[in-house]
């Protein structure tokens, strides 16, 4: 444990900080599975509404800087030409 007092303010800082990016990185995390098991499902319906969800989470990580904008991105790109490959084969 630190001495000085401003280093102990930094302590509880870190841990306000490190307790908000896990719970954001968690949120991001499930709403990308989420998607990923509606597809795997083959529920189109639904995995259209989750990613229609995840779309935001996504974009906020960016703006929170837990995740890089070129990495979100890929994200959305990869899940979005998922979903379009199941809508896909569902017509067929």
């Amino acid at each position: 444990m630190p001495i000085i007092t401003s280093s102990m303010k930094d302590l509880r800082r870190t841990a306000r900080r490190t307790a908000s990016n896990r719970a954001a990185k968690g949120k991001l995390r499930s709403s990308i599975k989420h998607v990923r098991a509606t597809m795997a499902e083959n529920q189109g319906q639904a995995a259209a509404q989750a990613m229609a969800y995840a779309t935001p989470v996504i974009d906020r990580a960016v703006s929170k800087g837990i995740l890089h904008k070129n990495a979100a991105a890929r994200h959305k790109s990869r899940l979005r030409r998922e979903l379009n490959q199941l809508a896909k084969t569902a017509t067929s």
